[in-house]
């Protein structure tokens, strides 16, 4: 049976014909939209803000550059990892089959249940964050009530969307990462053409910035930098969502590869290019001096094209927040579904409707999210989830070795470029960023591995109910 099959050959195990309900799930995501979901879903808001506070932790325009530099060539080794495991495996659920052929199911299930837990997080944070964009183009003239209610309403829109086949959920995507790299553009380009800039600035640090609510600790030295690569590294994250779409991916093994690798070269293409241009219209003292509740790229548009261009950018922002609402609740559900098909999960997740998508776990993650968007929870979830996401980085980092080791002539239609050396410094760099949570926010570490162990009782029941079956 399915549930015994812990530690199979991995031809056996992972590239075994299609069974059940994941049979009807149809292969039509090809590269453009692939890579479209992958651009949406990383690129949020970070970029557009994340440069003040990283201005204030390493003080240089140089150095904020060379953060995201690094920052994405870190997202690109993991790229690489992700494209010859889904590539080997091209599942819906992704990481829940990485983990499961290399760790066994129980790993797998821990991952799957943190994960459909922490999307909800995701996603009304996102449905926030675009209420705060709308009252921002209303002038704050939203009530109270709409600003409660409003994230529910759009959690609901994104769910509704999603129920259309996984090839209009690829298009909407595609439409949205349009919007999300023309906002880019238009600073980063704008801004070099039209901005009355200074190549100078490049060559200043932060001079007496305000550097709103970014401690002391925070500024300068090593410490200075791992704040800075965390917040980078949050303006990257998304880029292995693509890998729960495995099921729907057409000739997976050529177009994950192609759609992951791609995607997150064009990130940080466009993160280098806009950053540069927050520089060049502002010195660093003024990019560390903006707002809190403002954004960098929105002084640098204001100061580049006036009032009218900037409030058009606002509405960009508040799609580009939809955006990664939308791809979190298209991915996030296809998690549940593969617990639910392996019977790890209550059996409705794993029904398909009439157009071939997973509607109850769509319906059930977006109940969540509106859940804790209304009752604000989502706060201290996002938080705990930044390093759990980590310890299942790292996870799937060291299951290509197992895997490799295991399984040496398993069919694999791409191959990590630099093996073994690419993929040991994603590994060891998360593991570092791991020790580093741990040591420096032991509570919210801490609070990570309660949420991951709560999935073991639960395991414990749908397991023993299985094999009972």
């Amino acid at each position: 049976g399915d549930l015994h099959r812990h530690r199979a050959p991995l031809h056996v195990q992972s590239l075994a014909p299609l069974r059940g309900a994941e049979r009807q799930l149809v292969r039509a995501l090809t590269v453009v939209p692939a890579a479209a979901i992958i651009l949406a879903n990383i690129i949020g808001t970070g970029v557009f803000v994340k440069a003040r506070v990283m201005t204030c932790n390493v003080g240089t325009p140089e150095m904020v550059l060379v953060v995201w530099l690094v920052a994405g060539l870190l997202t690109l080794t993991g790229a690489l990892i992700y494209a010859e495991l889904g590539a080997m495996m091209p599942r819906c659920g992704g990481e829940y089959h990485f983990l499961n052929a290399a760790f066994g199911q129980r790993w797998a299930f821990l991952y799957g249940w943190t994960k459909t837990i922490a999307l909800g997080a995701s996603a009304a944070a996102a449905a926030i964050i675009c209420v705060i964009f709308l009252n921002d183009i209303t002038g704050g003239a939203l009530p109270p009530l709409a600003v409660t209610v409003l994230p529910a309403v759009i959690i609901i829109v994104g769910s509704a969307v999603n129920l259309a086949s996984v090839r209009s959920g690829g298009n909407m995507a595609t439409f949205l990462t349009s919007i999300k790299i023309g906002l880019v553009v238009l600073v980063g380009l704008g801004a070099f053409a039209l901005g009355n800039g200074d190549l100078q600035n490049f060559s200043l640090a932060n001079q007496g910035g305000t550097c709103e609510g970014v401690p002391d600790s925070a500024k300068l030295g090593l410490s200075g930098f791992g704040a800075a690569m965390l917040g980078a590294l949050w303006g990257y994250n998304g880029w292995a969502i693509i890998a729960a779409l495995g099921g729907e991916i057409k000739n997976p093994g050529r177009t994950l590869p192609r759609a992951l690798i791609g995607g997150t070269l064009a990130v940080i293409a466009l993160y280098m290019m806009v950053n540069a241009a927050y520089f060049y219209v502002l010195s660093p003292t003024e990019v560390a001096s903006v707002p809190e509740s403002s954004s960098v790229a929105g002084e640098v548009a204001q100061r580049v094209f006036g009032p009218t261009i900037a409030g058009v950018m606002a509405t960009g922002l508040m799609l580009s927040a939809y955006g990664t609402l939308h791809t979190t609740l298209l991915t996030g559900a296809r998690v549940p579904f593969a617990l639910a098909r392996d019977k790890l999960l209550p059996a409705p997740m794993a029904r398909l409707s009439s157009t071939n998508v997973p509607a109850t776990a769509i319906v059930i993650v977006g109940a969540w999210s509106i859940v804790l968007a209304v009752t604000g929870t989502f706060d201290i979830l996002t938080d705990i989830y930044i390093f759990v996401l980590w310890v299942f980085f790292a996870m799937n980092g060291l299951a290509l070795f197992v895997l490799r080791r295991r399984d040496p002539d398993a069919e694999r239609p791409y191959r990590a470029w630099g093996y073994p050396v690419v993929p040991a410094l994603f590994l060891l760099v998360a593991v570092y960023l791991l020790v580093n949570t741990l040591v420096a926010m032991p509570l919210r570490a801490l609070a990570g591995i309660v949420l991951v162990i709560s999935g073991l009782p639960v395991y414990a029941y749908f397991h023993g109910r299985a094999r009972g079956s």
